[in-house]
């Protein structure tokens, strides 16, 4: 008779899982020992709890599909919160299994007792525990369920020992696939959407990830309307490509022409996106938002007109009410858009170039480089920081290239855990980490974890010494850069010793040898490269108080004694564009 962790295996097999991610522990042996006797569930060994949950979330990003972190009693399963905060605040279906002490010891301060149920409360759309291996199977079904239905974090809580108890009764593996809907706006409600945009003069749309399988009809509605396109960060690889309505970002990492195509809209277009920073939406403008949850609309700004669903659902249906512009606001409108685009890519583009063997070297000439020489279906994993700064800068998209990241629970230490998920479920595929040195060295346990597991990332560091979009943020502040310095030894070595394939560049004439050696080792490889720390990434709108800010902490740094510091950040950012 199958025992209730057989029928765990069995369900996720039948569901579509092919992998579970985490650290084996003495409450999850009845799993793990499933595991092992099935040939179908592959077990990737991780070095630390947040790194499976950042695996599986990756994993799902990539594919939409459920995955699946495990975590031991107590402290392991702890370790999850942090990966499984970011699996929901992206939307992504994870299934959390979370073991527990012994249920009869449950509320007696037993050794490593937690309530896993509460505490996973906030990151998850459904968490519950099971109480015996009659009741398992019913909850486990019911989690499944809730992440692909809701795409979010399931959490089954389970004392070790059920998972080692007899089902009872021979049970039929659960299957749980998600469901397929089309979710639109009823008629009436396209209609005033319509008569809105016809009647515009400026329009601007704002897309976001919500705009995935929407790209064809989300161009034909901007060519119909005129309308610049502006891009969220989680929309960028979706929306960019193929786009010759595309006038780039807006945000704190985007730049300039996104900010201005959207503060001289007077009708802005929200499609599919949560964009969060409510300084960068236009002032007097009519807002439009639409979006598969309608408790998210107006969160940031004020609508005019809700719209709930899909983009891709919705745009078929509304693109047929909207009248073709050509009217001289609206062509107007969007020529100066692109014309400001192309002037603010080109200035981007000047700083992304071999700085005549300059060192340290620029990163956005290692972001450029690395976009170069990549394959045309590579998945791109991005720190925050500065590397997602430069890969939402450099980076091009195409349709079949990924990027994943931390955007909206901005997790440091997230590249190389959501490389380890991507390479996972895409042995074949070509997966690039753009890590910055403080991410890496957080989670450094989890190069060992390509190397046991055979996964062949490829780990590009932006080694500059620093914590560096802290320091920027301090900078914005007025307050002098202090505790953000990263003593480090020589990354690249570290990898060679554990095994990797490693190389370390000082000089820009070496970076692509390197790149070009990494891509086409067949294993594991790590280029680090040795970047400016003073480098400064300019928001698209700056601020009054960043600006008295930026003063402070030059005078600050001068009174301190560190004017060396200042005198670097000139030879950095001034001096080159000078010599230009």
């Amino acid at each position: 008779m199958a025992t209730f962790a057989d029928h765990v295996i069995a369900s996720l097999k039948a569901s579509g899982v092919h992998r579970l991610y985490g650290l084996p522990g003495d409450s999850l042996n009845g799993l793990t020992d499933a595991i092992r006797r099935d040939d179908g569930v592959d077990w990737v060994h991780v070095r630390h709890e947040e790194s499976a949950a950042l695996a599986a979330a990756a994993e799902s990003g990539l594919t939409g599909e459920l995955s699946v972190c495990v975590g031991s009693c107590g402290p392991g399963n702890l370790h999850l919160i942090n990966g499984l905060f970011d699996a929901q605040r992206s939307r992504v279906p994870v299934l959390a299994i979370a073991a527990q002490i012994p249920g009869s010891e449950v509320g007696s301060g037993y050794f490593q007792e937690t309530r896993p149920q509460e505490l996973f409360a906030e990151c998850s759309v459904y968490a519950e525990v099971v109480t015996s291996p009659e009741n398992g199977p019913r909850i486990l079904e019911m989690a499944m369920r809730a992440a692909v239905e809701r795409k979010g974090v399931a959490v089954v809580v389970v004392p070790g020992e059920h998972f080692l108890a007899k089902a009872g009764r021979d049970l039929a593996p659960t299957v749980v696939r998600p469901t397929r809907t089309v979710v639109r706006p009823d008629d009436e409600a396209l209609g005033e959407a319509a008569e809105l945009l016809n009647a515009a003069q400026r329009v601007t749309i704002l897309a976001g990830a919500g705009a995935a399988g929407a790209h064809d009809d989300l161009v034909r509605l901007a060519e119909t309307l005129k309308a610049p396109v502006v891009h969220a960060l989680r929309g960028k690889e979706y929306v960019e490509y193929d786009n010759p309505y595309d006038v780039g970002m807006t945000g704190l990492l985007g730049f300039a022409s996104g900010y201005k195509a959207i503060e001289e809209a007077d009708t802005l277009l929200m499609l599919g996106t949560d964009f969060p920073y409510r300084q960068f939406y236009p002032r007097g403008a009519k807002v439009i938002q639409l979006d598969l949850r309608g408790e998210q609309i107006g969160r940031r700004t004020h609508v005019d007109l809700p719209l709930v669903g899909s983009v891709r659902d919705t745009l078929p249906a509304l693109l047929p009410l909207l009248s073709v512009k050509t009217d001289k606001h609206a062509v107007d409108h969007l020529d100066g858009a692109r014309a400001h685009y192309a002037r603010t890519r080109k200035s981007l583009d000047a700083l992304a170039v071999n700085d005549r063997e300059r060192t340290p070297i620029h990163p956005q000439f290692v972001a450029r480089t690395l976009d170069r020489l990549a394959a045309e279906d590579a998945v791109f994993t991005v720190d925050v920081g500065s590397p997602v700064m430069w890969a939402a800068r450099y980076l091009t998209f195409n349709g079949r290239r990924r990027l994943l990241g931390s955007f909206n629970h901005g997790t440091m230490a997230c590249a190389l855990p959501h490389a380890v998920g991507a390479q996972a479920a895409y042995p074949g595929r070509q997966v690039v980490s753009l890590s910055g040195d403080g991410g890496l060295t957080m989670l450094l346990g989890e190069l060992f974890t390509l190397r046991q597991n055979r996964l062949p990332a490829k780990i590009v560091v932006f080694n500059n010494g620093s914590l560096n979009f802290v320091e920027l943020e301090m900078k914005a502040a007025g307050i002098v850069n202090y505790a953000t310095e990263l003593d480090n030894p020589q990354l690249a070595e570290v990898a060679a010793a554990i095994g990797l394939w490693a190389r370390r560049v000082e000089r820009p004439g070496d970076l692509e040898d390197a790149l070009k050696g990494a891509f086409a080792h067949d294993g594991p490889a790590l280029v680090e490269v040795m970047t400016a720390r003073q480098e400064l990434t300019v928001p698209p709108a700056v601020s009054v108080e960043q600006a008295k800010g930026f003063t402070l902490y030059a005078i600050r740094t001068i009174l301190s004694g560190r004017g060396e510091e200042l005198l670097d950040l000139v030879n950095t950012n001034v001096a080159r564009r000078i010599l230009r």
